[in-house]
């Protein structure tokens, strides 16, 4: 694998991971938010990878790397909640909040952020060594 190679892929992951924190983002964003009805009420978002291994398998001479396939919402049970006099409330007294984990969408966000960091670094070594093989000659 030539290391010009390296910055593709590596380019790639830092482009899956800013998808994984953007989100992220938007789920705390609207972790708060209330809605009178289960079909208006924010769900979780979470992107899908999948690492582009066909090219490797098909011998082609491209970098493999990783592909968003999308972005899905969770299908995880709603939190509702008996609130009569909340504003929001629907004919029954109940408002609905959206199916966000708080907790695990920080775990996420420290995650994406470290994953993002190291393909960074990659990216930085990979420059490192191609400017140290340039420098070999010049003796």
């Amino acid at each position: 694998m030539s290391l010009f190679n390296v910055f593709s892929i590596s380019g790639s992951g830092m482009s899956a991971q800013s998808v994984r924190l953007n989100t992220t983002a938007s789920n705390i964003a609207n972790a708060d938010s209330v809605s009178s009805s289960v079909d208006d009420t924010y769900r979780a978002r979470h992107p899908v990878f999948a690492a582009e291994m066909q090219k490797a398998a098909a011998g082609q001479k491209e970098s493999v790397g990783v592909q968003v396939l999308g972005v899905v919402e969770s299908n995880k049970p709603l939190n509702v909640e008996y609130a009569p006099d909340h504003p929001m409330a629907d004919g029954e007294g109940y408002i609905y909040k959206p199916n966000v984990n708080v907790i695990e969408e920080m775990t996420n966000m420290i995650s994406a952020s470290r994953s993002y960091q190291t393909n960074v670094q990659l990216a930085e070594s990979a420059k490192n060594m191609l400017n140290k093989t340039l420098t070999l000659g010049k003796s």
